[in-house]
């Protein structure tokens, strides 16, 4: 039994859910990466990290290194996954559960690396399905 509500009759605990949500939940892993006492930017390392090695990449891409600029952005995808995966806190780099964001920067880094070793002139690498799919959908 739960508390008595204004005629004195106890109310019963229900399950059910509010009608107005009042918070949201914290994602899992969402907690600071350093302790509470030490700098922002001490407790919100990931997160950093993963911008920098980004902006590097646009950085890197604006000054006509495209392949390179964009292979790094999508390092630091996958690396923003690899520390959702093994780190217990990450901070803002936390955003839904850890395997939505394991999956999403995780596939979205790997299609950005592809998508930049393939890129012409003179790929880095050669898939002959997807330049089948590619002349396949252009020509047709």
């Amino acid at each position: 039994m739960s508390a008595p509500d204004a005629g004195g009759t106890p109310r019963r605990a229900t399950r059910r859910f509010p009608l107005f949500t009042k918070d949201t939940a914290r994602p899992e892993g969402g907690g600071r990466a350093a302790p509470g006492d030490a700098p922002a930017p001490a407790r919100q390392w990931p997160i950093l990290a993963v911008l920098i090695v980004v902006g590097l990449g646009l950085l890197l891409t604006a000054l006509d290194q495209f392949r390179v600029g964009t292979i790094l952005i999508g390092a630091a995808l996958l690396a923003g996954a690899v520390m959702r995966w093994m780190l217990p806190g990450v901070g803002m780099l936390a955003v839904r559960s850890r395997f939505t964001d394991i999956a999403t920067y995780g596939v979205l880094g790997l299609a950005i690396v592809l998508l930049a070793l393939m890129a012409q002139p003179n790929p880095w690498l050669v898939i002959p399905f997807l330049k089948g799919a590619l002349h396949f959908s252009v020509s047709g």
